[in-house]
């Protein structure tokens, strides 16, 4: 097992991962951006280093820095956490080439499943279904572009082959549409990504977004943790996560899960992954993989009771899995509200002092957060300042949970969207379970002014 492990992040999730490294008894080091030398996390490493001003260029996306860092601390491993460099591929060769362990997968994985296409490839293959769609990377002639999309069936979604977070996407409803939209997300996709090559997927009308968690170690052992349903978005960006996924029958679920799991193998992938799929008509079609610890894992942690942080580190120190299929089994429903310093409804930053700071507690309640009070949220990164975490033995009882958990939390200074969080779990649709994947951005739309949230709540 490591003796000093480097994380790399910030935020909550560098407090995760320094919890579980503490539990392990394994020092942390943290390296920090000047925006952030006043950090819960920083204070409580054994070890901190500033690699840069506040832009995440000059510091969080820094390798350099944070491999010196590495050197001068003797850090043996660097936990990428999610975000920033956690799915750069250069990193994790670079990381590995520098004597240091990454704490996540192989480069070799990174890069197939950080691109699109070779992803849903690799996927086919494997025996896990995919949205229909073109074979790969579209062509340049106009003419075959309106082929493929005549054989799929309109509508259609223009994907970027090295897109994610949401960005890099276009749907087109008709053909005299296609050849603009295919041009417009090839420049996007060159200018944001990298990579100006898209291809193109049947565009399903009503899925929801579901992802199965799985864990795999480098002696080609897999298991799948069940499933979360992440449908409550905005502009592609979750919102609300829950597990397991209300509705869908688990013989559906467990056979995409052991999908999941054999496709592991075959690839020889190492340490934690999220497959993520849209659901519609009791069909699962494959968008992508995510080659990190996810933002929701604590729901997955809820209902299974394995530490997926802990396992990641396990697993990059060369251990063999803990556990064995037969051993998951899960119990309850767990949600996961993420809370944002912005605007509840207008979704603007709302960056600055956390003047009070007051989390609930009570029976399955967690709250994953490095804000306190007197804590600055930066406007320099992303605007997720923690997360709330609400188990029950039934799906009803966790809303029942999170709602008295959301009524309790006070944060004051700046603005922050539990109201809407107040508000979506006294929705009616929400309580039945199984909205799509639209469904909030349609609530959105028709909400009225001044919501009364807070006096439902209360009712």
């Amino acid at each position: 097992m490591f003796e000093k492990i480097l994380i790399a992040n910030r935020g909550e999730i560098a407090l995760r991962i320094q919890r579980a490294c503490r539990e392990l008894g394994i020092k942390t080091v943290v390296v920090h951006s000047e925006a952030d030398r006043e950090a819960k996390y920083v204070k409580l490493a054994d070890e901190s280093v500033c690699i840069g001003p506040a832009p995440s260029t000059l510091s969080y996306l820094n390798m350099p820095a944070i491999i010196s860092a590495a050197e001068v601390t003797d850090a043996q491993a660097i936990h990428p956490g999610y975000g920033f460099l956690s799915e750069n591929a250069d990193f994790a060769e670079r990381v590995e080439k520098s004597g240091f362990v990454f704490i996540g997968p192989r480069a070799e994985n990174i890069r197939m499943m950080g691109d699109k296409v070779s992803a849903k490839q690799a996927m086919i293959r494997a025996g896990v279904p995919c949205v229909p769609g073109s074979d790969g990377a579209l062509p340049d002639n106009p003419k075959e572009i309106v082929q493929i999309a005549r054989k799929i069936g309109y509508p259609v979604i223009i994907k970027a082959a090295g897109g994610g977070g949401g960005r890099g996407m276009r749907v087109v409803h008709t053909e005299a549409a296609l050849i603009n939209a295919v041009t417009m997300t090839k420049t996007e996709a060159g200018a944001a990504f990298g990579n100006p090559e898209v291809y193109m997927e049947k565009y399903l009308e009503n899925p929801r977004h579901v992802e199965i968690q799985i864990l795999a170690d480098e002696h080609k052992q897999a298991i799948w943790l069940g499933e979360r349903d992440c449908s409550m978005q905005r502009r592609h960006q979750k919102v609300i996560e829950e597990a397991p996924a209300p509705g869908i029958p688990r013989k559906i679920i467990e056979k995409i899960g052991e999908r999941c799991a054999e496709a592991c193998r075959k690839m020889n992938y190492r340490g934690a992954g999220t497959f993520e799929f849209l659901y519609e008509n009791e069909e699962f079609y494959f968008i992508e993989m995510n080659t990190r610890v996810q933002v929701e894992h604590p729901v997955t942690e809820m209902i299974t009771g394995v530490d997926i942080v802990q396992e990641q580190i396990r697993i990059a120190a060369g251990e063999k899995l803990r556990y064995r299929q037969r051993d998951i089994e899960l119990k309850g429903h767990a949600i996961e509200c993420r809370i944002n310093a912005e605007d509840p409804f207008k979704f603007i930053p709302s960056p600055g002092r956390i003047t009070a700071w007051h989390v609930p507690g009570g029976p399955g309640i967690r709250v994953d957060s490095h804000a306190y009070s007197g804590y600055f949220v930066p406007p320099n990164y992303d605007s997720m300042v923690g997360k709330v975490i609400a188990y029950g033995a039934t799906r009803e009882q966790a809303i029942r949970r999170m709602q008295i958990a959301l009524s309790e939390m006070v944060v004051e200074g700046i603005s922050t969207n539990i109201p809407l969080h107040r508000e979506l779990m006294v929705d009616a649709r929400f309580f039945e379970g199984g909205t799509n994947i639209h469904y909030l951005e349609h609530k959105l739309s028709e909400r009225p002014a001044s919501p009364e949230a807070d006096k439902a709540i209360k009712k």
